[in-house]
């Protein structure tokens, strides 16, 4: 209970202001429900893992061996690849787990190992796949395997001994009754279904046969199928694949993993025919070109006499070359004999050019001897005249050496001339030869180099047809087995902790969300929180609710918490109206609409001021819906209608007094037409005067005010109004109705009363149990 209040913060919405305490507290109220969640959600995790299929993951590991061809390509030409004219891209990772994922490579997988073919077995309340030896009898169908492979269908095989089996078409639910090794005659053909094994056939076992197109079994197995790099770009592949029968993964692993290496060395069988193909052909054509080449070579030497042409020409290129150097010296001479003859004439002073080692020996010693005397001469002039004899004499001397050397430079001269007109005659012989050879020898050129290329290309053809023969006999394979397929033994789905922790988490949360959603529609009043948070007007307390079939839930001896709830509310009310001078307490309950437990109030407080000895009125004002008598246990034929309607009838006649008690009671009698007229009545005044006169306490129920205007009417003669507010009941905007009476002044005193609290809260709030009440 809380004390009256004069001030009052200002009042915040819920809505604006986040409590987290409260949210908190909000979900742990409705902790059942967050239990019976939990407990649903893990059940239903445990039936869901008892009864679904678990699907057990398998590996293999391979590694993608390209080094056959360099490069990984593999065509007609690939090997021509190392004349380096071939683009052929390079065989890629991606390319090969493309492969290995692709519909026509597990199509034969599927075949092989029949996986059109599916057996389940029935278990509990589950069906379970069986596969290879599990399997008892082998089920086959007389049709060619291009039908078979389209076929879609299912039927249901029941064991009925050892040699009678029954046929079950679930759709249609026709039995069919067969003996095992013998035909029957089904809607899609003929079948012979034969036992493997005579000890693991069960009588009335049944086994569910499933057909399905081979095309869409390996579409479905090419989608489950992962294969993954190791570390990115690696060569190294990991393929992986996930099914109820870890045996069966491990077959289609191994099984994929062979088709692809024997799909791919066919492959490079038919490319290496084909390249033989090719080979053949054409060095037979290329024989057939070279040898007329042969022939071409042989037919011109004979026309044209020639033996040894590179040799020949050598000998002829080198004799030119030495005439050549020979005319080039001897053209050399000439001039030095031109140029020292040109000296000796403009200079007859200077000393002549000596060893100069182009001219002969005679001219090179008297050239020599025409030096030394010039030079004597020339050291006597500076110390004699010219007309001293031994200058005559050397002057002589000179002069005949000079001409002596002219007569031997021109005979010399003649002698050159003459070797170079030889020279060059032999040169032009020489160059007429060399002339003709370029065009033999261009000739012959073409024709050998034609020859050559031929020649070239048959010797590699050959080389490539034995390489080629070599790699038809022997292929490796591309993809060499790491580790084959194998598979761990726990189930990878669906994983139990996981699906339990799942289960968990989503059985809180389910409840959460629900209680989450409904806190947000939510409108009602709950706690005195939300009526504080919510209105400015002072609060007597609470009361919680209670659980007995009886309305008086007040007596001398109540110790539970609803009786001092009442207890605290007459303290409070008492307190509230300390300040009255009148010794008389006019104590008016309300409410905004019907259904809030004014009334369950009314009596209830008029009981607990009785228990004072204190002499209490009960009047009962809510003419429309009368009930206070029968709140109280009791019948009344007068009531306060009667009174008002009839002058005849005193007040006396409608008053009725409880037996043992200080509290009498006015009710509300019979529905009366007019209520709100009669209220307004002077009876009614002398009603409320005659209380006032003779009780210490009156207290009136009245009607809710947002109903009819009947407790308007008579509210001045109140001197507090409880205003009773259910919760879990009202909706908080109408609170905006007391809000605005109390504004207005319309009801003097108002205090609020919030009924119908949780029993727990009023518990923790005053300190007592439901412990049973002793009369």
């Amino acid at each position: 209970m809380q004390d009256s209040r004069q001030h009052f913060d200002k009042s915040i919405s819920k809505k604006d202001n986040i409590d987290l305490r409260q949210i908190f507290e909000t979900y742990i109220r409705h902790w059942k429900w967050l239990l019976l969640g939990l407990f649903i959600s893990i059940g239903l995790a445990f039936l869901y893992l008892k009864f679904t299929t678990y699907q057990y993951e398998v590996y293999a590991s391979i590694l993608i061996n390209d080094e056959e061809t360099g490069d990984g390509s593999y065509s007609e030409l690939s090997v021509f690849q190392d004349l380096g004219l071939l683009g052929v891209p390079k065989t890629t990772i991606d390319t090969e787990m493309g492969v290995l994922k692709s519909r026509t490579l597990m199509e034969r997988v599927v075949k092989d190992l029949k996986l059109n073919f599916s057996y389940y077995e029935k278990e509990d309340f589950r069906t379970k796949e069986i596969y290879k030896d599990e399997v008892p009898f082998r089920v086959n169908i007389l049709l060619k395997d291009s039908l078979v492979y389209q076929l879609r269908t299912q039927f249901t095989v029941r064991i009925d001994s050892d040699s009678q089996f029954s046929l079950i078409d679930e759709s249609t639910s026709t039995i069919k009754k067969g003996t095992f090794g013998e035909r029957v005659i089904y809607e899609f053909g003929e079948i012979i279904i034969t036992p493997k094994d005579f000890g693991k056939m069960k009588h009335g076992q049944d086994i569910i046969v499933e057909i399905r197109p081979v095309e869409d079994v390996a579409v479905a197995y090419a989608v489950r199928l992962k294969i993954e790099a190791d570390n990115g770009k690696s060569k190294l592949l990991i393929i992986s694949l996930q099914d109820p029968v870890a045996l069966k993964a491990e077959e289609i692993l191994d099984n994929l993993v062979n088709y692809y290496n024997e799909s791919a060395n066919e492959y490079k069988r038919q490319i290496a025919k084909n390249a033989d193909e090719f080979i053949k052909n054409r060095i037979n054509d290329i024989s057939i070109e070279l040898a007329s080449y042969d022939q071409g070579v042989e037919t011109y030497k004979i026309d044209n006499k020639l033996s040894n042409m590179e040799s020949e020409t050598g000998i002829i290129l080198s004799s030119n070359a030495a005439i050549e150097t020979q005319i080039i010296d001897l053209t050399s001479k000439l001039k030095l004999v031109d140029y020292i003859s040109d000296f000796m004439d403009s200079n007859t002073d200077n000393l002549i050019p000596a060893n100069l080692g182009m001219v002969d020996d005679i001219t090179s010693n008297n050239a020599k001897n025409y030096n030394m005397l010039l030079l004597e001469r020339n050291r006597l002039s500076t110390g004699a005249n010219a007309e001293n004899p031994v200058i005559i004499n050397l002057n002589e001397q000179l002069a005949r050496l000079k001409t002596g050397i002219l007569q031997s430079l021109n005979n010399y001269k003649s002698s050159l001339q003459i070797t170079l007109r030889e020279a060059r005659m032999q040169e032009g012989r020489l160059s007429s030869k060399i002339y003709d050879a370029p065009k033999e020898e261009r000739e012959m050129k073409d024709i050998q180099r034609q020859q050559q290329i031929y020649e070239t290309l048959y010797l590699y053809l050959l080389q490539k047809r034995e390489e080629n023969s070599i790699s038809l006999a022997g292929t490796a394979p591309i993809a060499k087995v790491i580790d084959s397929a194998y598979g761990i033994k726990r189930p990878v789905s669906p994983k139990k902790m996981i699906v339990l922790i799942a289960a968990g988490l989503l059985g809180l949360l389910i409840p959460t969300f629900i209680i989450f959603v409904t806190s947000i529609f939510d409108n009602k009043v709950h706690s005195l929180e939300d009526l504080e948070s919510l209105i400015e007007i002072p609060i007597l307390g609470d009361i919680p609710k209670s659980k007995a079939k009886n309305k008086v839930v007040i007596s001398k001896l109540a110790r539970t918490s609803i009786a001092e709830s009442f207890r605290l509310l007459r303290t409070n009310i008492d307190h509230v109206l300390s300040t009255t001078n009148t010794g008389q307490k006019v104590i008016f309950i309300t409410s905004t609409i019907r259904g809030e437990g004014k009334t369950f109030v009314a009596t209830n407080l008029a009981t607990t001021y009785a228990l004072l000895n204190k002499k209490v009125l009960l009047i009962g004002t809510d003419l429309r819906r009368p009930n206070v008598a029968a709140s109280l246990g009791v019948k009344q034929e007068l009531g306060l209608s009667h009174y008002l309607s009839s002058p005849d009838i005193k007040i006396e006649d409608v008053i009725l007094k409880i037996k043992d008690s200080n509290l009498d009671v006015i009710d509300a009698g019979v529905v009366a037409p007019n209520p709100s007229e009669l209220l307004t009545s002077e009876r009614f005044d002398q009603i409320m005067s005659y209380a006032k006169e003779h009780y210490e306490y009156v207290i009136v129920d009245t009607s809710p005010v947002h109903v009819v205007t009947d407790t308007l009417l008579i509210s001045h003669f109140a001197d507090i109004f409880v205003y009773v507010v259910r919760a879990n009941f009202l909706d908080e905007r109408l609170l905006k109705i007391p809000q605005k009476l109390n504004a207005n002044n319309r009801l003097p005193r108002i205090s609020l009363l919030l009924n119908g609290t949780n029993p727990k809260n009023a518990i923790s709030n005053y300190g007592y149990g439901e412990s049973k009440s002793k009369k």
